[in-house]
């Protein structure tokens, strides 16, 4: 994510909100990727979504973010 950011002229810090998807019905599962997410992100805190899916669209895959930046056009 960070580097996708970066590639597009946006930082961590510009990011308005997440949307994370966590391929299990476990909560525990689910806490435990939320805190590498919001970890991440340090004293900014983003508006997020959490949610349990059955599958993701990669084999194996178990976590997908999706993160909206803003970014001032100079």
């Amino acid at each position: 994510m960070r580097v996708a950011l970066t590639d597009s002229g946006a930082s961590l810090q510009d990011v308005i909100s997440t949307r994370v998807l966590v391929a299990s019905t476990r909560q525990e599962d689910l806490g435990a990727a939320w805190e590498v997410v919001r970890d991440s992100f340090g004293d900014h805190d983003v508006p997020s979504t959490l949610m349990g899916v059955t599958v993701l669209g990669y084999k194996d895959q178990l976590v997908e973010i999706e993160a909206v930046a803003a970014v001032l056009d100079s």
